[in-house]
C-alpha cells in the first residue's frame, strides 16, 4: 500500500487545529451562543412561542414567508422571490399542520444551541444545529443577523476540534473518543 503525505498551509492549520487559535474561537463561540441563548429565552418566555398554547408566532412567520413567494409577484414585474416554491411547500405541508411542535422545538433548540456554545460542549454539533436553524430562517426570507451567525457557525463546525478547547469539549471530546474505541468503532 502506498502512503501519501499531504501538507497543510499554516493558516488553515492555525485556524482549525492549533490550540493557539482557541481564544479566537472562544470569543466567536460566546458571541454566537449568546445570540442563540437570548433569542431562545425570549421565545421560551413568550406564550405564542412556547407551551401548549404556542403556535401563533410560527403561523405568522410562515404566513409572512409564503407572501414572499412567486405567487404574490406582480404580473408585469421581473420576479425574484425571497422564498422558493419548494421551501414554501415544505412550510405549508410540514410546518403549518404542526405549529405547536415546531414552535416548541425552535424555542428549546435555540436555548440548547446557546448553552452548548457558551459552555463549549460538543461545539461542532451545537454549531451545526444553529447553522441549520439559520439556514431555514434565511430560506424563509428572513435576513436579520442570520447570515452572520450562519457564517460564524460554519467556522465553528470546521474548527470543532479546537473551538471548544476553552470549554467543556477539552474534557468531553477525549472521553467520547476513548468510548468509541471501547465499543469497537472500527476504521479501515
Amino acid at each position: 500500500m502506498t502512503k501519501f503525505t499531504l501538507e497543510q498551509s499554516w493558516f488553515p492549520h492555525f485556524l482549525f487545529t492549533s490550540r493557539e487559535s482557541a481564544p479566537l474561537w472562544f470569543v466567536v463561540r460566546l458571541y454566537v451562543g449568546y445570540e442563540w441563548l437570548i433569542a431562545g429565552i425570549d421565545k421560551v418566555m413568550n406564550p405564542v412561542w412556547f407551551g401548549t398554547g404556542a403556535g401563533g408566532a410560527i403561523k405568522g412567520f410562515v404566513a409572512g414567508a409564503l407572501r414572499k413567494t412567486a405567487e404574490f409577484c406582480k404580473p408585469d414585474a421581473a420576479c425574484h422571490p425571497d422564498v422558493q416554491m419548494w421551501y414554501a411547500s415544505f412550510l405549508k405541508d410540514a410546518v403549518l399542520p404542526y405549529p405547536v411542535a415546531w414552535s416548541n422545538a425552535i424555542a428549546v433548540g435555540e436555548v440548547l444551541v446557546g448553552i452548548g456554545l457558551i459552555v463549549g460542549a460538543v461545539v461542532g454539533v451545537a454549531a451545526f444545529f444553529g447553522a441549520l436553524m439559520n439556514l431555514n430562517f434565511m430560506l424563509a426570507g428572513t435576513v436579520s443577523i442570520n447570515p452572520i451567525l450562519f457564517t460564524l457557525s460554519i467556522g465553528l463546525i470546521l474548527a470543532w476540534r479546537i473551538a471548544g478547547y476553552w470549554g467543556l469539549d477539552r474534557y468531553v471530546l477525549p472521553r467520547l473518543h476513548s468510548r468509541s474505541k471501547l465499543y469497537g468503532s472500527s476504521s479501515a
